[in-house]
C-alpha cells in the first residue's frame, strides 16, 4: 500500500518540480541596488576570472556551444575562483559606474554559477542541485552576501540585471551552466567590453541551432525566448524581430519572412566537457 500511494506523490513532486524550474522569474527590481557613481574611474580587476574561463572553458562544442572542464579544474584553481568570488563581493558595485556594475554583476552570476556545481561535482544537470524535495535548482539559494545583503543568483539576475538595465542582452551574459544556455565565454566581461561582447554573444547564440533552427517548415527557438518574451518584445513577432537583428545570411532571410514560431526546445544537460 505504500509503494502505491508514494508514486502518485513522487510523479506530483516531479511535475512540480519541472514547472516551477519553466516558471521563470519575472524582472522585481531591488531598489537599493539601482544606484550607481557615474563619475566613478574606478575599473575592477577580472584577471582571475579571465585566467580561470580560459584555462577551462572549451570552444567549439557541438551545435557551438563552449564547455567546461568541471572535472579538470584543480584544488589551487577552486581556491582562485573563491578568492576571486570574494573580492567581488567585499566592494559595495554601487560606487562603481554602470558599465562596471553591469560586469560586474554578469561575472559574478557566472562565477558562483561555476562554483555551485564544483561544490556537487560530478551533476548531470545543474537542476541536480537542489535544496529539498520540491526544488528545481541552486537558483533561490543565498549564496553570497554583498553590501550586508544575502543574495541569491535569481536576486543578481531577476531583481539587478534585467530590471535595471532593461536589456535584452543580459540574457546572453549570465550562464546557468547548461547546453542549452548562450556560451560562457572564454573571457571576462569588464566595463570596456561588456556592451560588445553581450551582442557578439547574441550573434553567435542566434546563429546557432540552440537559439533558432528550421525543421521543414518549422521554426524551433530556444525556451529563453518563450520564458522571457517580456524581454523581447513582449510577442512572437517581437522575439522574431529580435533573432533576425542578429541572425545572418539565410537565416536571417527566413526569419524575416516568419510572424510566428512552431516551438520552443531547451536542454538541461550540463556543459561540460566530459
Amino acid at each position: 500500500m505504500l509503494r502505491k500511494t508514494f508514486a502518485p506523490l513522487a510523479a506530483l513532486a516531479l511535475l512540480l518540480s519541472s514547472a516551477a524550474a519553466f516558471a521563470a522569474p519575472k524582472a522585481d527590481l531591488w531598489a537599493m541596488w539601482d544606484k550607481h557613481d557615474a563619475g566613478s574611474e574606478t575599473v575592477v580587476d577580472h584577471s582571475a576570472w579571465t585566467a580561470l574561463l580560459g584555462s577551462y572553458v572549451k570552444t567549439g562544442g557541438p551545435q557551438g556551444v563552449n564547455l567546461f572542464d568541471y572535472g579538470g579544474v584543480s584544488s589551487a584553481d577552486k581556491s582562485k575562483l573563491d578568492g576571486y568570488i570574494k573580492a567581488l563581493t567585499n566592494r559595495d558595485p554601487r560606487a562603481l559606474n554602470k558599465a562596471e556594475q553591469k560586469a560586474y554583476w554578469i561575472n559574478l552570476y557566472n562565477a558562483v554559477t561555476i562554483q555551485v556545481v564544483l561544490d556537487d561535482y560530478p551533476v548531470d544537470s545543474i537542476r541536480d542541485i537542489k535544496d529539498g524535495f520540491f526544488s528545481s535548482g541552486p537558483w533561490d539559494r543565498e549564496l553570497v552576501t554583498v553590501a550586508g545583503e544575502k543574495l541569491t543568483l535569481n536576486d543578481i539576475e531577476h531583481r539587478i540585471l534585467r530590471p535595471i538595465w532593461d536589456d535584452p542582452l543580459i540574457h546572453y551574459g549570465v550562464n546557468c551552466a547548461s547546453i542549452g544556455c548562450p556560451n560562457l565565454l572564454t573571457e571576462a566581461f569588464t566595463g570596456d567590453n561588456v556592451d560588445d561582447k553581450l551582442a557578439e554573444n547574441a550573434s553567435a547564440y542566434v546563429n546557432s541551432p540552440r537559439g533558432a533552427r528550421f525543421d521543414g517548415s518549422k521554426l524551433i527557438v530556444s525556451s529563453i525566448y518563450e520564458w522571457f518574451q517580456v524581454d523581447f518584445g513582449d510577442s512572437e513577432a517581437g522575439v522574431l524581430k529580435h533573432l533576425a537583428q542578429y541572425a545572418t545570411g539565410d537565416k536571417q532571410a527566413k526569419l524575416k519572412q516568419r510572424d510566428d514560431y512552431s516551438k520552443h526546445a531547451y536542454s538541461w544537460d550540463l556543459n561540460d566537457t566530459k
